[in-house]
């Protein structure tokens, strides 16, 4: 079996990969990534950029619906979800030709091969055509990302039960759907099926919808999603499926009591499992819990020379997670100074449905069960002229400050563009700022982002628009 030597292997090509092997390869390391399918990942190929797409579509077919609110007129608007499909997948493709592009640029050698650890410093790789070949390398980062979660009795069968995959590119457009989970990808197929017309119900077994949520937002998502038509049915549990030509009737429990939904299709999204099994972990020291690689605060594992990033490695489980987890986890590998561990709190989560939901920090409930004395400012999008001219009044952010030290400590938003606006709040959190730094800033007007403004002057009895 023939061998090539590397300073950094990166098994996974997602964005925690590709990202850590650039990185590597700009400063001066040997570097090769071994990917199994996609360059790009789960992420490029069937998560986060395919489904933007179709929401975008979506979108756009809801304003055409909306042109008289805008003095436009547009007769009888219609859809092909094929082409929606073949927009969505082009999309990715061209993503992910892109990222093999800066991969070649960068110097980085790509194996289109299956990856396992054989022990200390080594790996073997199987290509598609069963040839294999140990590649050795000093470092070793372990970014085999995650799959959907799936429960017994609920299996997906590809036809009548989908995964995100089916969800992704429906060969028609279902009547009626049920959607279980009530997750950023549950709600996100729920807003796009029901926007384009579908009857959707969502189960999701906890008491609120969007679990992760601040209470608050989650309450007013909630009331959005129904007022749209969506039917909603939390503290509730699908136990059974039952299957029929081409439908299904799912078996709801809820308070103790069955109800029956018959539905075209059902789309499972309740979480997702990190990819550990047959990568070779048994032929290292690198410990798993609860289904995920244990890392350290530089995503080192047990094994020296190993080292894991993104879904793998644990939540949140999300692609820009993964890449900072790859460019802290080489930087560090390199002997670079002023590298620090990643501060989770600082991560911001993105929901990209209609209404669109951002938060980033700890919710006002969980800044209250961790000792915090805290002031909580809010201002509506129906006191904003930017929101009001797009048509958009519906919305809210808010913001959650510790008394004592003025830090932000949480920003929860939900209304138009609001996956757009967080990153303000992310940068404010990166650099400590405090309800000052806030207030003193300059916010163009008229403009979404001075909702943030005024959100911050609110918790300290100072808004002015409101």
């Amino acid at each position: 079996m023939t061998e090539q030597n590397f300073d950094v292997v990166v098994i996974g090509g997602g964005p925690g990969g590709y990202v850590a092997a650039i990185r590597a390869a700009q400063l001066g390391m040997k570097t090769a990534v071994v990917e199994a399918n996609h360059l790009g990942g789960i992420c490029l190929n069937w998560g986060c950029i395919p489904t933007k797409a179709l929401l975008r579509s979506a979108e756009v077919f809801h304003l055409m619906n909306h042109a008289a609110d805008y003095g436009l007129s547009c007769e009888k608007p219609s859809f092909d979800i094929k082409k929606i499909v073949e927009r969505s997948r082009g999309v990715s493709k061209q993503l992910s030709g892109g990222i093999g592009h800066l991969l070649k640029k960068n110097k980085v050698t790509v194996f289109d091969a299956y990856g396992r650890l054989q022990g200390k410093g080594k790996v073997e790789i199987e290509k598609k055509d069963k040839t294999k070949e140990i590649l050795s390398a000093k470092h070793i980062i372990v970014a085999t990302g995650a799959r959907a979660r799936v429960l017994p009795g609920l299996e997906p069968d590809g036809k009548l039960v989908w995964t995100y995959r089916e969800a992704m590119v429906p060969d028609f457009m279902p009547k009626s759907l049920l959607v279980i989970g009530s997750g950023a990808i549950g709600i996100e197929f729920a807003s796009f099926y029901r926007t384009l017309g579908a009857d959707v119900t969502v189960v999701e077994v906890m008491d609120k919808i969007m679990p992760v949520e601040d209470d608050e937002i989650s309450g007013l998502a909630r009331k959005a999603f129904e007022k749209q038509g969506m039917k909603i049915m939390t503290s509730a549990k699908v136990v059974k499926l039952e299957k029929g030509a081409n439908n299904v009737t799912c078996h709801v429990e809820v308070a103790g009591k069955v109800e029956k939904i018959t539905v075209d299709r059902v789309i499972a999204a309740v979480g997702i499992v990190a990819n550990i099994e047959d990568i070779g972990l048994a032929n290292t020291k690198v410990k798993t819990e609860k289904g995920q690689i244990v890392t350290g605060k530089y995503s080192e594992t047990d094994e020296a020379g190993v080292y894991a990033i993104g879904d793998v490695a644990g939540a949140p489980w999300l692609a820009h997670k993964a890449s900072h987890e790859g460019i802290i986890c080489i930087e560090k590998i390199a002997g670079l100074r002023d590298v620090h561990p990643l501060d989770k709190s600082g991560i911001p989560g993105c929901t990209y449905a209609h209404p669109q939901v951002a938060s980033i920090g700890l919710t006002e409930a969980k800044a209250k069960a961790a000792g915090y004395d805290i002031k909580v400012g809010r201002f509506p999008f129906m006191g904003n002229g930017k929101a009001i001219a797009l048509g958009e009044p519906e919305g809210l952010v808010k913001t959650i400050f510790d008394a004592k030290t003025g830090a932000l400590l949480g920003a929860h938003m939900i209304g138009a563009e609001v996956t757009e606006m967080i990153q303000g709040f992310a940068i404010g959190k990166t650099l400590e700022a405090t309800e000052l730094e806030f207030m003193h800033t300059v916010f163009p007007h008229p403009t979404l982002s001075e909702m943030m403004h005024e959100s911050v002057l609110s918790a300290y009895g100072k808004a002015v628009h409101f």
